[in-house]
């Protein structure tokens, strides 16, 4: 066995963390400081929970698929794969306040009214800085989680807790690719004598990602370029923007890109996976021929779990989602966008940097 001290040697030391959280809220020795993940103390158990659910610590994620997914229904470019879809929030209060087109704000909102799930652990920031975990059981605690943040917040500690606390026993977990992944090792990593109520998470929603940025370099860029109190919104455009949007208002500040790729999180040069291969949903921006000022309101939404395909059939049914063709290239582009993610981080892996 490991000691879990190996934690810290391993993943934290190295620069390998990735901020979510799956550590915390297990035992006083782990804890986050404005996004970094800090150990108050060494530990000298040979086996623990903060070990085995660290997204960063050697996993065979081959058996953790077929473990949960049908293999026939694995791609080897973007996972487990039931369906892609172009969708939005048919409530255009949603979409006004969304990301894009606020389908997933929409998902985990139908998934609570109609027991899908009975509680989410979600992000929510402040237009898209300072962001903090939080468990939403309503539909306007969900609402007040729209938007994203490329900072990375430890929303796993406060999913940690609920389930310590076992008071709710389907919750929805909405996380980027590490996040996911860590939670369904909790799924599959029950500790005997120490029971993480792992069976109580109910659906896992998850979010395409490129990377997440420097909690204090991204404030510090804001303050730079805009007022923090009144950025409303971050985003990153398709890359031939090559910037940083900050929108205040009705006014929208770019930024170069290459003012912005100088504080992406080392931990995110490692990461091998662009569309939250381990979830019952994925969703991220649409991309489309249409360009990118119809691609903005709209989402890619990724099926990989009978729950999830039952549950955006209901979206459906009940109109809670518009949905449009997706283009016959979509899939490919998207696989193709993924593969080289993959590559990327499989080369830093294979050349870490010093």
């Amino acid at each position: 066995m490991l000691s879990t001290i190996a934690l810290d040697t391993q993943v934290l030391r190295p620069g390998l963390c990735t901020g979510c959280g799956a550590c915390q809220g297990l035992c006083p020795y782990w804890g986050s400081v404005d996004g970094r993940t800090v150990c108050f103390f060494d530990c000298e158990r040979t086996d623990g929970r903060c070990q085995r659910f660290c997204p960063r610590m050697p996993t065979d994620l081959d058996a953790l698929r077929k473990q949960f997914f049908p293999e026939e229904t694995i791609l080897p470019e973007i996972g487990p794969f039931l369906g892609l879809y172009l969708t939005r929030a048919a409530d255009e209060s949603i979409r006004s306040k969304a990301q894009h087109g606020g389908s997933m704000t929409a998902l985990v909102e139908l998934a609570l009214k109609e027991g899908f799930i009975d509680a989410a652990a979600l992000t929510r920031s402040q237009g898209g800085l300072n962001p903090e975990g939080v468990l939403a059981v309503t539909a306007e605690e969900v609402r007040a989680c729209s938007g994203s943040s490329f900072q990375v917040p430890p929303t796993l500690a406060v999913l940690n807790k609920a389930l310590k606390e076992d008071r709710f026993h389907s919750i929805g977990v909405v996380g980027t690719p590490c996040k996911t992944l860590a939670v369904y090792k909790m799924k599959a990593n029950p500790l005997p004598e120490n029971d993480n109520h792992a069976g109580n998470i109910g659906m896992v929603f998850g979010l395409f990602c490129g990377w997440g940025l420097d909690w204090d370099g991204l404030n510090d860029l804001a303050l730079k370029h805009a007022d923090p109190t009144k950025v409303s919104h971050v985003d990153i455009p398709p890359s031939k923007y090559h910037s940083l949007e900050l929108r205040t208002g009705a006014e929208t500040v770019s930024v170069n890109l290459d003012e912005v790729t100088p504080l992406v999180r080392s931990g995110c040069h490692y990461c091998t996976d662009m569309t939250a291969e381990f979830a019952d949903l994925s969703v991220g921006g649409a991309r489309s021929a249409d360009g990118w000022d119809v691609d903005r309101k709209w989402n890619q939404v990724i099926v990989r779990s009978e729950k999830g395909e039952q549950l955006l059939k209901t979206a459906r049914e009940k109109g809670v989602l518009e949905f449009k063709e997706v283009p016959e290239s979509g899939l490919e582009k998207l696989k193709g966008a993924s593969m080289g993610k993959r590559r990327n981080g499989e080369k830093h892996f294979a050349a870490p940097k010093k």
